[in-house]
């Protein structure tokens, strides 16, 4: 566990807005893209902002956590200057979007151990899943701002 805004003093990581929780996500994934379509639709608060995992920040991000740049087996919230990874990020992210989508806390009774084989469970299977997009995600002109990279 890196201390809070680690990625601050790490030069290879670009600055960037950290002022609300960033989601990082594979652009090139159908159901990365679609998981993020879903916080766009139910983020009323517009609490998150959205950064693909191909960007160069996203590639650095990667790295800062020890993570692969090039196979996106994790989305990363980043919340306060905090990493999170796997279940508890996407439990913590869907907790965000507020009533219903909090009730999926009740998920962190399970042990991580075994959240964490489900979750990637379906992360390495996310492609045969959902497909690959030929490009990154492109977020409409009102949710651009929303967007970093």
């Amino acid at each position: 566990m890196r201390d809070a805004y680690s990625y601050r003093t790490d030069a290879a990581v670009p600055a960037f807005a950290d002022d609300k929780p960033v989601i990082v996500f594979d652009g090139e994934c159908v159901f990365c893209s679609a998981w993020v379509q879903f916080v766009l639709k139910y983020d009323k608060a517009e609490r998150y902002r959205f950064l693909a995992a191909q960007s160069p920040l996203g590639v650095a991000l990667y790295r800062h956590y020890g993570l692969d740049g090039r196979d996106y087996e994790t989305n990363i919230l980043i919340e306060d200057g905090r990493a999170h990874f796997k279940s508890r990020g996407t439990i913590r992210m869907a907790v965000g979007l507020g009533f219903p989508w909090s009730l999926v806390k009740v998920l962190r009774l399970l042990p991580q151990g075994l959240a964490d084989r489900l979750y990637e469970f379906v992360a390495r299977n996310r492609l045969r899943i959902a497909g690959r997009r030929a490009t990154c995600f492109v977020p409409s002109p009102e949710q651009r701002d929303r967007f970093l990279g």
